[in-house]
């Protein structure tokens, strides 16, 4: 006869990923001729789960290098941005209670396109966030009742070779019937 068990633990109740894009106008102080380099550094994120919603709180700081007067000289302009994100992951709802919220950079904050526009630059920032939600969860397994496992255990006084040898019959080749 079979009977359920439940096992309570811990397990991924939500997963998923985003692509988020950022545009950005930046003042800089002299009138860019050439954009040199662009970099996203000191990326930092956290989330937490607000109204069945998970919200990440994150920053990155934007350095661009660009010349200026003729192309005779460089600067490099330096800001951080911070950010606020909604997403939606499937797997949170009410009677849920004490989800961790994981998230991880899938792919960092990069510059994908930089535009000069006067004494502004527009920067396109692209990021990717994974996302888990790691909460209680009941796993439901099938047991089956009146198993026999048990191994039958050997006295020491009989060895297994005494015992085989007990068992053999030596005129077996003699009288192949018995």
């Amino acid at each position: 006869m079979a009977t359920f068990k439940e096992i309570v633990t811990k397990a991924v109740i939500g997963k998923g990923k985003k692509q988020f894009t950022d545009t950005l106008s930046l003042q800089v102080t002299n009138s860019p001729n050439t954009i040199l380099g662009c970099w996203v550094i000191n990326h930092n994120f956290s989330g937490d789960i607000v109204n069945n919603t998970v919200t990440i709180n994150g920053s990155y700081d934007i350095n661009i290098w660009y010349s200026y007067d003729n192309d005779t000289k460089t600067e490099v302009l330096k800001e951080t941005k911070t950010y606020k994100e909604n997403i939606n992951v499937q797997g949170v709802n009410n009677s849920i209670e004490n989800e961790e919220v994981i998230i991880r950079s899938l792919s960092g904050p990069s510059c994908s396109k930089a535009e000069i526009n006067g004494n502004t630059i527009s920067c396109i920032i692209d990021k990717t966030l994974g996302i888990e939600l790691v909460g209680d969860t009941k796993v439901r397994i099938n047991t089956l009742d009146e198993v026999d496992d048990w191994q039958e255990i050997i006295d020491n006084d009989t060895t297994i070779e005494k015992r085989i040898d007990e068992e053999v019959n030596e005129d077996y080749l003699d009288n192949p019937t018995e």
